[in-house]
């Protein structure tokens, strides 16, 4: 798995996903885990323990807090972090398989309106968190060393296996600073 390993070069994702990216690689660049080096698999294990330690002291009333009007709920940031793995997780699959169909976008406005968020329990989308993450790190621990630099299109953009692995953790690391910063 070593090609998994390391920062993605500039020309594997779109610049605008280096935001999500940047933000994982800064939380960690002098962090070892046992004798790796840091790896999106490693980092999404530890994302998984330290989110549903996180998730579990939000209560169901503060769970459906919006910090302005026209903003998400803490329901529905947590629902499009688990939309949007499942998306990104789809699109590293669809890759790392070998298919060369570029996939659609993803609005993620869209897939919020139709899930409903405010009518799931708090306790129901943590654990929906928490098995969504097992699925996405099981996906990236199986792949064939070859598939990490393997790549296609999707939202207009090029993407390779390794950078979605990273901007999967990236994600969550930054809806998780935003729900501590704005919404706690």
């Amino acid at each position: 798995m070593a090609s998994m390993i390391g920062r993605p070069h500039a020309t594997e994702a779109a610049p605008h996903y280096f935001t999500y990216i940047n933000q994982v690689i800064s939380q960690v660049t002098s962090q070892v885990i046992g004798d790796d080096p840091i790896s999106p698999i490693s980092i999404m294990e530890l994302q998984l323990e330290e989110s549903l330690a996180f998730f579990r002291q939000i209560s169901e009333e503060t769970s459906l807090h919006r910090y302005m009007p026209e903003k998400w709920s803490i329901r529905q940031v947590l629902n499009h972090v688990n939309d949007t793995e499942r998306a990104l997780a789809f699109r590293a699959l669809w890759f790392a398989r070998g298919f060369e169909t570029p996939l659609p976008g993803y609005d993620a406005d869209i897939a919020a309106s139709g899930a409903e968020a405010g009518n799931i329990s708090w306790a129901s989308q943590v654990d929906e968190f928490r098995r969504v993450r097992l699925s996405t790190i099981s996906l990236f621990q199986n792949l064939p060393d070859e598939a990490w630099t393997k790549g296609g299109g999707a939202s207009d953009n090029f993407f390779t296996v390794r950078a979605l692995a990273w901007i999967i953790a990236g994600h969550i690391a930054h809806h998780a600073s935003i729900l501590r910063e704005r919404y706690l």
